[in-house]
């Protein structure tokens, strides 16, 4: 028999029979089944073959939508790529499974995998890219068939609707999604690679000039946000590390940045020089609050508003709290501070800290980060004031050879004693 529309149509269960399945002679493989279901008869073309030992059958169409022209061409392609080798049912059943792992779906999985991972700062930028409207049409897509060109397009609406910085913060979280989906198993491939024409951001070089510097030390003031601000000039860390530092994290003169508080992942003890533990002892200790700064649990978040008094205050433009981070490192360079000595200041693990040799150097390197520390230290002292070199190291002195900057100094205590770190000031009053 061979499968036409005219056989298609007269073709019958037999009496007592609710399923049966009528195979074309000339393409072995090929069959109509006829399947009874609420007393009508369905009919639907089939292609079965022969894999390990087993016999598969992999649906075609219903004979109402195909033809027989057009099911015999469909059958004559599944059976030629079990010739090849393939196996079209187990593909199917594989596409089925994947076609349930919808952007949507992995997305949850990842944010729950990163729950623990990561920041909380990080955590929220990723639930809020991933999970709000910026890929919110692409949620019910399966995650392995999204395109660069799907994201591309979705790219170009979030610039639209949200300015031209969103976007690429919107590429890395989803592009982060997928890299994680890739070692998971769940796609082979990372789509958001060079999806939409977005700007390149360059590193910001921006390094305070001495004057700058002093300016924002001197308007930094004496109350929560002026600490913090010192602080960061003194020890060169993250806004973040010192807005939330605790009580518990500062022992035997030395601070210990827990990992799950640095941008690495990894613990850090900094040595705390006598301007900084002269800072730390001014911050008043409240009962129940571990935090030095801000609210309690939280530590200090009013970062944007605070910089804004700061900025009226010192006449220092186009600068970030970062920037101060970064010119501690090139002011500590241009005193002679090795660069994995400053690397070790800032935890940065990069340079000689990468591959083998980081893998079997342990070392933190903590007397010269304290001699580091302490050099800079003597650096903001001695640009205070040239009366108190009799507590300035004699490394302090060396390094100071080139003409010092022509300042006012302001009063001086008696020599041997350090000012109070919190009132010192640079430059003329």
């Amino acid at each position: 028999m061979k499968i036409t529309k005219t056989t298609v149509a007269e073709l019958a269960l037999a009496d007592g029979k609710n399923d049966s399945i009528h195979f074309d002679d000339s393409l072995p493989g090929f069959g109509l089944r006829l399947r009874r279901s609420g007393g009508k008869v369905l009919r639907s073309y089939v292609a079965q073959y022969k894999r390990g030992g087993a016999s598969r059958r992999i649906l075609l169409g219903s004979a109402d939508v195909l033809s027989a022209e057009k099911a015999r061409a469909a059958a004559k392609t599944v059976l030629a790529k079990v010739q090849l080798g393939e196996d079209p049912q187990a593909e199917r059943v594989e596409r089925r499974t994947k076609d349930r792992l919808t952007l949507r779906s992995v997305v949850e999985q990842f944010i729950a995998d990163k729950e623990e991972a990561v920041r909380p700062r990080t955590l929220g930028g990723l639930t809020r890219y991933l999970t709000g409207p910026h890929f919110k049409p692409l949620h019910g897509m399966p995650v392995d068939t999204i395109t660069r060109k799907d994201i591309a397009a979705r790219l170009v609406v979030i610039k639209r609707e949200h300015g031209t910085t969103t976007p690429a913060s919107a590429r890395a979280a989803l592009s982060s999604m997928y890299t994680w989906a890739m070692k998971q198993g769940l796609v082979e491939h990372n789509p958001t690679i060079n999806a939409g024409d977005l700007p390149t951001s360059k590193p910001r070089e921006r390094v305070l000039a001495d004057q700058e510097l002093a300016a924002i030390w001197n308007g930094a003031g004496d109350w929560g946000y002026g600490k913090i601000v010192k602080l960061l000039i003194l020890t060169g860390c993250r806004r973040q590390e010192i807005g939330s530092m605790k009580w518990g994290e500062i022992k035997d003169g030395a601070w210990t940045i827990p990992a799950h508080r640095s941008k690495n992942g990894r613990a850090h003890k900094l040595p705390l020089m006598a301007m900084a533990m002269d800072i730390i002892e001014s911050v008043p200790r409240l009962v129940g609050r571990e935090q030095l700064f801000g609210t309690r649990g939280t530590g200090f978040g009013h970062w944007s508003r605070c910089k804004e008094d700061l900025d009226k205050r010192c006449g220092v433009t186009d600068w970030r709290l970062h920037d101060i981070r970064r010119t501690v490192a090139t002011r500590m360079a241009d005193l002679g501070v090795q660069p994995h000595i400053i690397e070790a200041v800032l935890n940065h693990y990069s340079g000689h800290k990468r591959g083998v040799g980081g893998i079997y150097n342990r070392s933190r390197y903590e007397r010269d980060v304290r001699n580091a520390l302490a050099l800079w230290e003597d650096r903001i002292v001695l640009q205070a004031t040239r009366r108190c070199c009799t507590r300035i190291s004699a490394n302090s002195i060396r390094s100071f050879s080139a003409p010092a900057l022509q300042w006012s100094p302001t009063p001086t205590a008696p020599n041997g004693v350090y000012f109070s770190a919190s009132k010192l000031a640079w430059g003329a009053r």
